[in-house]
């Protein structure tokens, strides 16, 4: 899938003379947490979100520290901060310059761009000019369509086959020994992991099969440094 399938087209924007107390009330009024910053042409140069909002004078949150940090802290950077506690226009509070994508990029690039900078959204540009906008929201509204609404009927053999399948692609499965049986819609995990981590990985392997109806779990767990074998949840429960 790619980021044009997904993305918000056309984003909400505001331009880099916008004033902070209309780029809040845009906010606001349409229920999003950050703006990309157009200049006249549509190119994109900036951001402002609400995380730009935080440090303020008129919330008496600015930035305060000990006589002695503010000793040690660079004179631009208290300057800095000043700017962004009490700028009035939204140039001198967004983020710049921002990162982007393409709209012909994969979600997957989308995705990671965005862990690695930690941030919520992303902006989408082609030729140029700001298109459209991916935010965590239009991920998981994309999410929830991909989900399956309803449980798919399937026999034993197919059902057998697409857990096998699945586990054998799956390096923690390799390491545990782990295997299925299904009877009736019925899976049974048995075998040995190494983790117990690699159980509930194992389950929502198996739950996420079209067709498996409930899950019965008969894996043991064995520590790897001292050998001792702890037998599975419904034995240890019926042995206490």
């Amino acid at each position: 899938m790619l980021v044009q399938a997904i993305m918000t087209s056309p984003p909400i924007t505001v331009t880099a003379s916008c004033s902070v107390a209309d780029a809040a009330k845009l906010m606001l009024d349409n229920r999003i947490s950050g703006l990309p910053v157009v200049d006249a042409n549509g190119a994109l140069v900036g951001i402002v979100s609400e995380g730009d909002f935080l440090r303020r004078s008129e919330l008496n949150t600015e930035r305060k520290r000990s006589w002695l940090l503010e000793w040690l802290t660079s004179p631009g950077k208290i300057a800095d901060e000043y700017v962004r506690a009490h700028g009035r226009r939204v140039e001198e509070v967004m983020t710049a310059p921002v990162s982007a994508i393409a709209p012909t990029a994969s979600i997957s690039d989308a995705v990671r761009l965005m862990e690695r900078q930690d941030i919520k959204r992303l902006p989408v540009v082609a030729n140029g000019r700001l298109v459209g906008i991916v935010a965590r929201s239009d991920l998981l509204r994309a999410l929830s369509q991909a989900l399956p609404a309803a449980a798919v009927s399937a026999n034993d053999a197919q059902i057998q086959a697409a857990i096998d399948a699945e586990l054998a692609r799956q390096s923690w499965s390799r390491n545990g020994f782990i295997h299925c049986r299904v009877t009736n819609g019925v899976a049974e995990l048995n075998g040995t992991i190494f983790d117990e981590r690699e159980r509930l990985a194992a389950k929502v392997a198996v739950e996420n099969v079209p067709g498996v109806t409930s899950i019965k779990d008969q894996l043991v767990w064995v520590d790897p440094y001292y050998g001792v074998a702890i037998p599975p949840p419904e034995i240890e429960a019926r042995q206490a």
